[in-house]
């Protein structure tokens, strides 16, 4: 990847050929399964990237809190699931309730009394979407228990638009398969478990990106829509688990070398730009897509330390490109991305409540 003219280091780049590139890739194969792509914002934070997502074909959003969904539609998006349990306290619900003023709103819920909560909601044309545990037992109900969730909505008098999990649990080695197929038998059982209480199930949505091709390669599509985040990004997990070559990783954090202490190279990036994710299976702090047999090492929140592997050390001063391992914190970060050469605010950075 190219190091382009920009600011001092550490800042984060983005090559928009390659998120176009990897946009297309995946919103042309959910395409011919008869599947949409509604991407989860999160990862970027950013309209402008989430509008040409739309541009590549994606069928409205997902945020994860109702601050992001402020943010999307004050920016024009019209079609937002807020997928997260969200607990709605007086002020969430005025918020909601001018949100649905301008855009559709899909709420998730994972239990009958935040269906309940939501009721002051009727009217508004608010609707929500039952949350599943598909496995990997964070929120979510199980399949057995979506139609009494579902009825409370509909005794509440809000619209049922379908039901929804996240595989988080397919970031692993060698999961996503086996992740794919409980996804689907989820999402299956809870349809089912609707039909049988006469309830219709408009929407069976899923998806993450270490699952996408596991679930797009599965004989008959198990989801109506899918939601992947880091798909357009690329990070450092992706890499290591086999689902992103570094070819594909669209954003990395350039960072000066600024010390050879100890035989190594030391980075003016660390925690506060990187994020400090670790996961288990993770072989560093981060990947240099420019040396692959290289690894970030040690992190400190102003320090990289980068093992080259017995490759030649860059001189003090280069420029180095570096792929944090979980780009959505790594975004959380920074105030601005560097798309090309040109400054883009990271508009929806903090939003968190």
């Amino acid at each position: 990847m190219s190091l382009r003219t920009a600011p001092a280091t550490p800042y984060l780049q983005v090559d928009e050929q390659r998120v176009r590139r990897n946009l297309r890739r995946v919103h042309a194969a959910a395409a011919e399964r008869g599947v949409a792509v509604r991407p989860h914002v999160k990862t970027h934070k950013s309209p402008e990237l989430a509008r040409w997502q739309v541009e590549e074909g994606a069928r409205g959003i997902t945020v994860a809190t109702v601050g992001e969904a402020e943010v999307f539609v004050a920016a024009g998006f019209d079609d937002v699931l807020v997928a997260y349990p969200v607990f709605l306290d007086e002020a969430r619900l005025t918020r909601v309730r001018a949100l649905a003023e301008r855009a559709r709103i899909v709420l998730g819920v994972d239990s009958t009394d935040g269906a309940r909560r939501a009721a002051p909601l009727a009217g508004t044309g608010v609707e929500v979407m039952v949350e599943l545990d598909s496995g990997q037992h964070r929120t979510g109900v199980r399949a057995a228990e979506a139609a009494a969730v579902a009825g409370a909505a509909y005794d509440a008098g809000l619209p049922l638009a379908g039901v929804f999990t996240f595989p988080g649990h397919s970031y692993g080695p060698g999961v996503a398969g086996d992740v794919a197929r409980a996804e689907a038998e989820t999402l299956a059982a809870a349809a089912t478990a609707l039909a049988d209480a006469g309830l219709a199930c408009p929407v069976r949505s899923g998806g993450s990106t270490p699952s996408l091709a596991a679930t797009l390669a599965a004989g008959a599509p198990a989801v109506d829509e899918l939601r992947p985040g880091v798909y357009l990004l690329g990070d450092a997990q992706q890499w290591e688990l086999g689902h992103a070559q570094p070819d594909d990783l669209a954003l990395v954090c350039v960072a000066t070398v600024v010390s050879h202490a100890g035989g190594r190279l030391v980075l003016d990036a660390g925690s506060k730009v990187l994020g400090a994710d670790r996961a288990p299976y993770a072989t560093g702090f981060g990947r240099l897509p420019d040396h692959p047999d290289a690894r970030v090492v040690q992190l400190s929140e102003h320090h990289a330390v980068v093992d080259l592997a017995g490759a030649v050390l860059p001189p003090v001063g280069s420029r180095i490109a570096v792929a944090p391992n979980h780009v959505c914190a790594a975004v959380n970060l920074a105030d601005e991305l560097w798309v090309d050469g040109t400054p883009l605010p990271v508009e929806a950075r903090g939003r968190n409540t």
